[in-house]
């Protein structure tokens, strides 16, 4: 997909050039208008990927350590946790995240049972805040 959206704002920008070469005022203007799109859908692709990276060494480094959350609760066919279980767990990773607010890896387990709640704008938001607290140097040793 990545590939996919990078081919189509290089298209994007060949299009943009195409208009502003022209000689009419209102194609110069929408030339321009349309580099606006490129910009932010790159922005948009780094900060994914960039968040991606992220969030899976943090995984592999809980993983490491045998500390990643609700490996034992039980799965869909799909390979997804249950719904009922998920939520069952959930009020233990949210209290180990307000008992110990300045540790990584209690948001970034606090994220992973947003996720299997069904909650992904909570759970992104547990793990960006994870990963600017491991970034900030602060780890399983505070």
């Amino acid at each position: 997909m990545a590939v996919l959206l990078v081919v189509y704002l290089a298209l994007v920008v060949q299009l943009a050039l195409r208009l502003i070469a022209v000689d009419e005022p209102v194609a110069k203007g929408l030339g321009i208008a349309l580099f606006v799109l490129p910009v932010v859908g790159l922005w948009a692709l780094v900060a994914e990927v960039v968040f991606g990276i992220r969030s899976e060494r943090l995984g592999r480094m809980l993983a490491t350590e045998g500390e990643l959350p609700l490996q034992d609760l039980p799965r869909r066919p799909s390979g997804r946790i249950e719904r009922a279980a998920a939520d069952a767990a959930f009020a233990q990773y949210q209290a180990e995240a307000e008992a110990a607010p300045g540790r990584w890896e209690s948001w970034y387990r606090l994220g992973l049972a947003y996720d299997a709640c069904g909650d992904r704008r909570r759970a992104r938001g547990a793990i960006r805040r994870a990963i600017a607290l491991e970034g900030g140097g602060r780890g399983a040793s505070d």
